[in-house]
């Protein structure tokens, strides 16, 4: 009569061993893909890695109540802001890239750079194709206030070229004030101003809806208010009109000499 410990030994070291068999012929299952971290393939044919970092759709994320973070996006269809805490450096470049879904990528397809002042509202915001000017796509840059519309009051001034008071070059919605030179290396044009390109009165509502509208009135207030020196010329008079001691008045001009020919 088999001891049935031995049975027991026997019947232990048969589970083991069939159990060992069994795993080693089964493939171990793949880890499963972090949804927020990820290598990628440079291509099918190279074992070369690019990295993708994504972060979850999520319309109850408390920044999408503040307009800053929501305005111009889709919460429902646009991730959550990812953050680094830490100052972001590269040796390469950042490049803002178009794509399929373009409206939920950049804040209406075109915003391409936000960068906020200390109050967290007024901001520097680059853009490209918002609108089509003189029959070709535009790029704007400018430095935005703490409002939300399209009025001239909403518009800070943008310098370029230091940031030393007083000088350099600065711009707004309607306005650039020149401290230092300007050389040009072609032809200066006056504003051709007629009845037609100014208005008194401002129309009513957005700026950006009514902007032909605008840019009469715009015409109007900078003419009006503007100091001596201040020239146009008037297409409907065909003269060239200069502001002296706070009157208009027209500038003299002659035909060319006649050893003067200009060939354009």
């Amino acid at each position: 009569m088999i001891d049935l410990m031995k049975l027991l030994r026997l019947v232990l070291l048969f589970i083991i061993v069939a159990h060992s068999a069994f795993s080693q012929g089964k493939p171990e299952a793949s880890p499963a893909p972090d949804p927020y971290y990820g290598l990628v393939s440079g291509s099918d044919l190279s074992d070369r890695k690019r990295i993708e970092l994504t972060s979850d759709i999520d319309t109850t994320w408390a920044r999408w109540k503040e307009r800053g973070y929501s305005f111009g996006f889709l919460p429902a269809k646009t991730p959550m802001y990812s953050t680094v805490n830490g100052i972001l450096s590269t040796p390469y470049m950042i490049q803002v890239r178009g794509n399929p879904d373009e409206k939920n990528k950049k804040r209406w397809g075109y915003h391409v750079f936000e960068g906020y002042a200390k109050d967290d509202k007024s901001r520097i915001t680059m853009l490209v194709n918002k609108h089509v000017e003189a029959a070709k796509p535009v790029a704007e840059l400018y430095y935005y206030s703490t409002v939300y519309n399209h009025d001239e009051s909403a518009y800070n001034w943008f310098r370029i070229g230091s940031d030393v008071r007083q000088h350099s070059f600065m711009f707004s919605r309607d306005k650039a004030l020149f401290y230092g030179s300007l050389k040009l290396t072609n032809a200066l044009t006056l504003g051709n101003i007629g009845k037609e390109d100014v208005s008194e009165t401002k129309p009513e509502g957005d700026d950006e809806s009514n902007f032909e509208k605008d840019a009469r009135f715009v015409n109007y207030k900078e003419l009006k208010t503007s100091g001596n020196g201040t020239m146009f010329y008037d297409k409907d008079n065909n003269i060239v009109v200069i502001k002296v001691d706070g009157k208009w008045m027209k500038l003299v001009v002659a035909p060319l000499p006649d050893d003067v020919d200009y060939k354009f």
